[in-house]
């Protein structure tokens, strides 16, 4: 910020508008009993050339565990995707190391669980490259993540299906969206005021 400008002023007072009115949010946690009946389910996505200043992708995941979100990322990437396909696979391979690891975690730990984990992606040429064995000259810039992640799909460590746009919740964290819809996947989250969780109780143990 060595030139700011009346419109990063309002973007600042928005910021601190929104985190004032939010500060009685927590997140309500579910318990359950049995770990073996509980999948991992991810959800992966990509802000294609988002950002105006170098057309970089903000990639992003949310992880959850049973019915409760355990990992979260939003991240800009460190290089231009010359297509959404390739942001959204930069983004589909990220959250795959984040399965993996918390796979790993829970193995070190004894704790037995289902596979494979369902990751939600949707970008339909993502989804048809992680399970494409042909590998075609046009995403050899990404081989490195292509292969990543087609070897967690052939090892059925992970399932890579596809979701549609208006049900991706981790749009929260890569897109900018109305107030009705930022709503709505942030009740997805599971946050809650701290007062009405506590008068009420869980806010319901339904699928994510």
């Amino acid at each position: 910020m060595h030139n700011p400008q009346a419109a990063h002023i309002l973007m600042v007072k928005r910021i601190l508008r929104h985190v004032k009115s939010t500060l009685d949010l927590g997140w309500v946690l579910i318990p359950f009993a049995d770990f073996s009946l509980q999948a991992f389910q991810a959800f992966s996505d990509a802000d294609w050339a988002g950002s105006s200043s170098d057309r970089r992708s903000t990639g992003g995941y949310l992880v959850y565990f049973g019915p409760n979100l355990v990992s979260w990322q939003s991240k800009k990437q460190k290089t231009v995707a010359r297509s959404s396909t390739e942001s959204e696979y930069k983004a589909l391979a990220n959250c795959a190391a984040e399965l993996t690891w918390l796979m790993y975690l829970l193995r070190d730990l004894h704790v037995s669980v289902p596979k494979p984990s369902i990751l939600w992606c949707d970008n339909l040429g993502a989804t048809f490259l992680s399970a494409n064995p042909v590998f075609h000259a046009r995403t050899k810039h990404i081989e490195i993540d292509f292969h990543f992640v087609r070897e967690k799909v052939a090892h059925k460590e992970i399932t890579v299906q596809f979701i549609s746009t208006k049900d991706q919740l981790v749009d929260i964290l890569t897109k900018r969206l109305s107030h009705v819809h930022f709503k709505f996947f942030r009740d997805k989250l599971r946050l809650a005021s701290r007062v009405t969780s506590a008068c009420e109780g869980s806010i319901g143990s339904s699928r994510v």
